[in-house]
């Protein structure tokens, strides 16, 4: 009877962009420049939400956590992917894949518990504005943000230790640009079909329910908006959820066809496409929409580049009275 080789895989090689191999150095300076961007926006964000006092409501700690969330959520796979378009061997080892989908994950899972929790910020503030002060309390902000990182940390943990019971013995190439469940559990030499039905449950769990609740916020928030009499006053109420709404449209429409599946792929191409809109796109466009959409930002941005130019106008005082 003939044996299965079941030497364990120790590294896998990351496929990348094959059909874009010779523009390697363009992307990479498109990704860089992306990445960058994505980094600093989140972190003036991040920065200015948390020193202007006329920005600490429970809105703003929300999108500040959100911001501080996409720099880490973006550092799980870009990095890797940037070094990766300038090496000829792209190898990931099998620990440094693991982790990987785990911090992808847990990240991405914590995002679609602070979207849930920022809908049911908004609920409150259109549909309860009465109680809104009394229940959305600072105390209760920082719990929610700690149900979100906990819950998002604790998720993944169950599919990464049943993937790493799974034999690796044959290909190690992984035809994605970074490591996830669906490819990495193509690769495994023995039947995956609990990992994969673990995977849908989970994930239907996790991502179906957090969107259902978002959608039935809104629902809320529409019909509490559709009563306000004046326009204006309709206006300000749909522009308080405008940005929120944008980012759980694109982020939810990509993973939820990634994930919520049964089967463990469905063209390659297609796969990748989901990927760099959820993995990269979204937390790019994260400062774009709150900031340039947002007055009360752009202000709280314009007041504190004044503040500075005044600090530093303070400073050079006394260099010319000493002089």
């Amino acid at each position: 009877m003939e044996t299965v080789n079941q030497t364990k895989v120790a590294e896998f090689i990351l496929e990348g962009f094959p059909s874009l191999q010779h523009f390697h150095k363009p992307l990479f300076l498109l990704l860089l420049l992306i990445y960058l961007f994505t980094i600093s926006g989140n972190l003036l964000i991040f920065t200015i939400i948390r020193t202007d006092p006329q920005l600490h409501t429970p809105m703003y700690f929300f999108v500040s956590i959100l911001s501080f969330l996409e720099i880490w959520y973006t550092a799980a796979t870009i990095p890797k992917m940037l070094s990766n378009m300038l090496s000829k061997r792209r190898n990931i080892s099998f620990t440094g894949c693991l982790l990987q989908i785990y911090f992808f994950h847990s990240l991405g899972a914590t995002e679609c518990y602070l979207l849930t929790v920022m809908a049911f910020d908004r609920y409150l503030a259109i549909c309860n504005p009465l109680r809104y002060p009394a229940i959305m309390t600072s105390q209760m902000c920082i719990k929610l943000a700690a149900s979100c990182w906990i819950c998002g940390l604790l998720g993944p943990i169950t599919e990464i230790v049943l993937i790493s019971k799974l034999p690796f013995c044959g290909p190690n190439q992984i035809k994605h640009i970074f490591c996830d469940f669906p490819p990495v559990l193509s690769l495994a030499c023995t039947d995956t079909s609990v990992n994969i039905l673990v995977d849908f449950v989970v994930n239907a769990c996790k991502i179906l329910a957090t969107f259902l609740l978002i959608l039935l916020s809104y629902l809320q928030i529409i019909r509490a908006i559709v009563k306000i009499r004046t326009a204006a006053g309709r206006r300000k109420a749909f522009s308080t959820c405008a940005a929120h709404l944008t980012v759980v449209l694109i982020f939810f429409g990509s993973i939820l066809f990634m994930y919520v599946r049964l089967t463990k792929s469905y063209s390659l191409d297609y796969d990748r496409a989901l990927a760099v809109v959820y993995a990269i796109i979204t937390p790019f466009l994260n400062p774009i929409i709150y900031s340039l959409r947002n007055k009360e930002i752009k202000a709280a941005l314009k007041r504190m580049f004044w503040r500075q130019k005044t600090m530093a106008r303070e400073r050079e005082q006394p260099r010319r009275l000493g002089s």
